[in-house]
């Protein structure tokens, strides 16, 4: 009985010791990037695309994408917001950056990919975001109706939106079915 006990107590102090290791050392506890909790965000954002996750950019990027001008020219469209909301979601995106949220793990890959004096301005021209996706014939992105674009990540990464997920394991690329479909 004392053994059992022992090992119990052994088995607590490894589990919360791991826990209080992540949290010093900065080792990433969630795979992944923080899935998305604020409303108003999601819905001023995402009403014209697809509301992306902090995490996927550093708070640099999300500063500079958030500046009144680049607002006017928001990738070809006019995404100015008043002044209230638009203070509101740059601190929202510049709090939960890339380089802010240390416990997710793509996050922190997505940051360690980008120098330190270079600002991306899209998700998609991050180094590791193109390494990710090199692979993947155009045909089943660009050329695909249903998927246009790497910047739409929700129409292959199932679980994008609810978990902030975007492993291999939930990738449904619209109209083909099988990875056979990669093969020319």
């Amino acid at each position: 009985m004392l053994k059992k006990i022992f090992a119990l107590l052994l088995l607590v102090f490894l589990q919360s010791s791991w826990a209080f290791a992540h949290d010093i050392f900065g080792f990433p506890r969630h795979r992944g990037v923080e899935p998305l909790v604020d409303k108003k965000y999601e819905s001023s954002c995402g009403e014209c695309h697809f509301a992306y996750q902090p995490g996927l950019l550093p708070s640099r990027s999300w500063a500079k994408m958030m500046r009144p001008e680049q607002l006017e020219d928001h990738f070809g469209e006019n995404a100015e917001l008043a002044e209230k909301e638009r203070l509101y979601i740059l601190k929202f995106l510049t709090e939960n950056g890339a380089d802010k949220t240390w416990h997710y793990k793509r996050s922190v890959k997505i940051n360690q990919s980008i120098p330190e004096n270079v600002t991306p301005l899209r998700i998609t021209e991050t180094p590791y975001i193109k390494k990710k996706h090199m692979e993947i014939p155009r045909r089943m992105i660009q050329d695909n109706k249903k998927v246009r674009g790497l910047s739409y990540c929700n129409k292959c990464h199932t679980e994008a939106v609810s978990k902030g997920q975007f492993s291999r394991t939930n990738v449904d690329i619209p109209n083909f079915r099988n990875w056979d479909d990669l093969i020319d």
